[in-house]
């Protein structure tokens, strides 16, 4: 029987894996969504990344940082199975038996989802007999061993080139069977229809944006942030599918009278609208992790007063569906800023990927211990007895956003013909509001900005800047905030963890 190189061998490996993955993606797409083992494994990596290692990854790639992480899953389970099949043997499969462990591990991330049943490892199962089955089969040599006595010399492939084919037919079939999984568990699990048959409840509209809330002369963002612009950083390597069928808000803990809400019940609440700023805590100084957005729902305070508080009580667990938590202070959700459990977005139902049908948004908080999408529970209890999931790694408990800005006009090496050039940019202290900005040329003195409407204290306001460029040669622009307490922007340079970024943002232009 024909002998397989190492090349030929870890190729086999990889087609092998890409089988497995296609058959547990498609084959589970007929199981409850906890049963999609490639979501399971990167969530489980997620969770056991360390802290550091996750804020790397956030400044590093942002808003991609799923994406990198599943490629990233990927690439190491094809390298496993490369290196796995070099050592798999008709008589000692020590290939087959690492498939087999990676099942057993993949099985392990699956049970350990919320809501996971066990029943749902069977896709995981499934896909190793069908991993292993291609492993052995393109490793025995049968494939590329030709001797048939009925067909010519000249008729006979050559072995490694038969073997080679094989390798890639198996390959894409892996891959269609995935292709072919995501988009049937799209059409079998995604609420995007029941997202498009909800109406947003009637409210008292906000204020209306103010006319001069954007400074003239300048290209800024949109005062409200489209859904499309808006940032998106939370744990979920997939987007939880809750329906408002399936949404249960249970109330819990330090209370008199555990309450659990449908959807329907929330309707005897009075709905509000309000427009509030949003700040991850790992935004970078100068970075843009911030957005701003119109959000209708209901006021916390009122969904929590029912169920008779305990006196002792300081934090609320919030848990997310996929099992995410946050702890947020109890007079944060129960004080006058009006935190609310927010259904809709700039005046549509809140998009899947935003939390759809529910999440919190809590002014003046950072939304690592605040702004739970798909939420689902609400337990009352103490910051000393419990930790949330960033909490646990090092983060600050309590989150209040810090008094910071951002220059927008001009990027960063951006050439500026002489003469009258406008700047500008954000500033924002949530819940506090910014009373001024100030900006500096080079090394001159702190001039003020021109400011735009103030809006309300849980919003980001927009600055401007006139300028006189005269003088050619590189210049830098330097920007910093005061809030309405009369606190100035901290020039100390901070990371983001464990409790937000700080320092002033510069940046460097060059007038020609």
């Amino acid at each position: 029987m024909a002998q397989t190189s190492t090349g030929l061998r870890m190729g086999a490996g990889v087609a092998a894996a890409a089988v497995a993955l296609g058959v547990v993606q498609l084959s589970a797409a007929f199981f409850s969504p906890a049963a999609d083992a490639r979501t399971a494994v990167g969530t489980a990596v997620i969770n056991a990344t360390p802290g550091p290692v996750k804020e790397w990854a956030i400044l590093t790639f942002g808003t991609a940082d799923k994406l990198f992480l599943s490629v990233a899953v990927i690439a190491v389970i094809g390298v496993l199975a490369a290196v796995a099949a070099i050592w798999e043997r008709s008589r000692v499969p020590v290939g087959s038996v690492a498939f087999l462990l990676a099942a057993a591990a993949g099985s392990a991330a699956v049970l350990a989802r919320p809501g996971a049943r066990p029943v749902d490892i069977i896709p995981t199962l499934l896909g190793a007999v069908c991993g292993i089955a291609v492993l052995r089969l393109l490793t025995s040599g049968r494939i590329a061993d030709d001797r048939a006595a009925d067909t010519p010399d000249e008729a006979r492939m050559d072995p490694g080139r038969r073997l080679s084919l094989a390798t890639l037919g198996f390959a894409g079939l892996g891959l269609l069977g995935g292709v072919a999984g995501v988009v049937i568990t799209r059409r079998l699990h995604s609420v995007s229809g029941d997202r498009d048959t909800f109406a947003l409840p009637s409210a008292a509209p906000p204020s209306p944006v103010p006319a001069d809330v954007t400074p003239n002369g300048v290209q800024l963002p949109s005062f409200i942030t489209s859904n499309a612009d808006f940032y998106r950083i939370d744990t979920a390597l997939s987007v939880p599918q809750l329906s408002r069928a399936d949404f249960r808000l249970r109330i819990h803990g330090m209370v008199d009278r555990e309450i659990t809400y449908t959807f329907d019940d929330l309707k005897k609440f009075e709905p509000i609208e309000k427009v509030v700023t949003l700040t991850c805590v790992s935004n970078p100084v100068g970075g843009d992790l911030i957005s701003n957005a119109t959000w209708t729902g209901y006021r916390v305070r009122d969904l929590l007063r029912d169920s008779g508080i305990h006196t002792d009580a300081d934090m609320v667990l919030s848990t997310s569906v996929d099992g995410f938590t946050a702890g947020t202070p109890v007079e944060a959700l129960t004080d006058g800023r009006d935190a609310i459990l927010a259904i809709g977005m700039n005046g549509v139902p809140l998009p899947v990927e935003h939390g759809y049908p529910a999440r919190l948004v809590v002014p003046g908080l950072y939304g690592y211990v605040s702004a739970t999408k798909w939420v689902v529970d609400l337990e009352l209890t103490r910051f000393d007895r419990v930790q949330a999931y960033w909490t646990k790694l090092g983060w600050s408990e309590r989150g209040p956003i810090k008094t910071e800005s951002r220059i927008d006009v001009p990027r960063d090496s951006q050439k500026v013909a002489k003469g009258p050039v406008t700047f500008g940019g954000v500033a924002w202290a949530q819940n506090r509001g910014v009373k001024a900005v100030e900006v500096r040329i080079d090394d001159g003195p702190w001039q003020p900005a021109q400011l735009g409407a103030a809006y309300s204290n849980d919003t980001w306001r927009l600055w401007s800047f006139p300028w006189t460029a005269s003088q050619s040669g590189v210049h830098t622009i330097t920007v910093r905030a005061t809030d309405n307490t009369g606190a100035v922007q901290t020039q100390a340079q901070a990371l983001p963890a464990p409790d937000g970024a700080t320092g002033w943002h510069s940046v460097s232009f060059e007038v020609a």
